[in-house]
């Protein structure tokens, strides 16, 4: 049976698509999101953002427990259990999947449950529980994100070589854990469970961690981490493993050679590639980069007239957050407005602890560019809340253009550095210098003061320090 015609159909129902099916209805298209999974959400609700952060608040906090509050003057017996931990995470993700579910009957947007595959640019074979059904629409959005990425020779097992949605939750805690891949998933994913008890080490193929934000402060996170008992090993790879009894034998490439290495379990977290497998774009023409991404114009659509592509599918930062801003400027843009994302202000955070979140150029980038930069930092050690609440970790720096002193980049390691950058994001948004964030008034005492002082570190005339 074919069903009405909509405006609109987005397949896929990650952060990118049901935000922009969203604002869809809300802009009067009539509109239908295409999900092939049981729940709303994508990737990011259910075995990603969601679920890691859920963990990483929980392992946080039974690691200040055991190892902070008698700082506090609070003597306590902390014992994990490990069961209701996973309950709650999974508790966290039912919630927020079934928010979703009220957002879009609020919105009238028509959730329908299949596998999509693309027949022409404005018809949709969905097959479901029920069988095959046609979703006709003048315009179709392409949102379905992408899926772990894996390394040859190393085959997923789910229970001892596993994935990140894996490690959300493995039976029990692994005595040894092996990360390969220092970047934002696997050092999250390794907070998780060194917290809990694990020895972690990390593999990285580059010669720092979280490549691609700012060095020093990466380094600066790297020490932190290695403080907590996480050990790295750079400039190597994981050229394969094999399950041998209750433990993984992998062969570690590093220098002119390599070694087996033992551990209880292996997390590959060489991060994500697009995902488009069975949607039937290739065929009806969509054109995809050498990456597998498709590529699209300033509007979000394809090669395929009518057809329109955001998210982790098409080239950019893999963040939800740059997915819901793609996904709201598309439609606005098919509903004849200005949508538009400046890229150089889309932030990005490891959620660690201390926290890594950073925005725009780092000082090598500009240094790239050919752009002189003047540059303010200020430690969480001269801050007078980060010392009232025992953290004293890492530092506030802004990177502005000298001539200009516009801001241009910020980069945080600190507690609640993922909060803290949005003020940054904000004032590169609106093209602020650093002296206008300097003389913004700020509270006493909290933690955003670390900011203004590194604004005024950029004139060199921090008060603090």
């Amino acid at each position: 049976m074919t069903a009405p015609p909509y405006d609109l159909a987005v397949i896929g129902s990650g952060p990118g698509g049901y935000v922009a099916a969203i604002r869809a209805a809300q802009l009067g298209l009539r509109t239908a999101c295409i999900e092939k999974y049981p729940t709303l959400g994508g990737t990011c609700l259910n075995v990603g953002c969601i679920p890691s952060k859920a963990l990483l608040d929980s392992s946080e906090h039974f690691a200040y427990a055991r190892h902070r509050l008698a700082g506090h003057g609070i003597k306590a017996s902390v014992e994990l259990d490990l069961g209701a931990m996973m309950k709650r995470k999974e508790q966290v993700v039912r919630d927020l999947t079934r928010g979703v579910e009220g957002l879009f009957a609020k919105n009238r947007v028509t959730w329908t449950k299949g596998t999509a595959r693309l027949l022409s640019a404005g018809e949709i074979e969905v097959v479901g529980a029920s069988g095959p059904e046609r979703v006709r629409a003048r315009r179709v959005l392409i949102a379905t994100g992408s899926k772990a990425g894996s390394l040859p020779g190393i085959a997923f097992d789910g229970r001892r070589i596993v994935h990140s949605t894996d490690a959300l939750s493995l039976g029990e805690v692994p005595r040894r854990l092996m990360v390969v891949g220092a970047g934002a998933i696997g050092l999250e994913m390794g907070s998780v469970w060194l917290r809990l008890g694990s020895e972690v080490r990390v593999l990285e193929y580059l010669d720092r961690p979280v490549p691609g934000m700012d060095r020093q402060s990466a380094l600066l996170l790297q020490r932190s981490l290695e403080r907590q008992g996480m050990k790295f090993t750079f400039k190597a790879s994981a050229k394969a493993a094999r399950v041998t009894g209750h433990k993984v034998v992998v062969t570690v490439a590093e220098g002119d050679g390599t070694r087996d290495q033992e551990c209880d379990v292996l997390l590959v977290a060489v991060g994500r590639r697009p995902y488009a497998d069975g949607l039937g774009a290739r065929e009806l023409g969509v054109r995809f980069d050498e990456r597998g991404r498709i590529t699209v114009d300033e509007s979000y659509e394809t090669s395929v007239p009518g057809v329109y592509a955001i998210g982790d599918v098409i080239p950019g930062p893999m963040l939800a957050h740059k997915a819901e801003e793609e996904g709201i400027a598309a439609v606005e843009r098919m509903a004849g407005q200005a949508g538009h994302v400046d890229y150089d202000c889309v932030p990005s955070v490891v959620y660690t602890w201390p926290e890594l979140a950073s925005v725009g150029f780092s000082e090598e980038e500009a240094a790239q560019r050919g752009w002189e930069v003047a540059v303010g930092t200020f430690p969480f050690l001269a801050n007078g809340r980060a010392r009232a609440m025992d953290e004293r970790e890492g530092q506030v720096k802004i990177v502005a253009d000298a001539r200009t002193d516009r801001i241009v980049g910020a980069h945080i390691l600190g507690p609640r550095a993922s909060d803290l950058i949005a003020e940054l994001a904000v004032a590169m948004e609106l093209g602020a210098s650093a002296e206008d964030v300097a003389r913004s008034v700020h509270a006493h005492p909290t933690l955003p003061e670390a900011v203004k002082e590194a604004a005024l570190g950029v004139a060199k005339r921090a008060i603090h320090i």
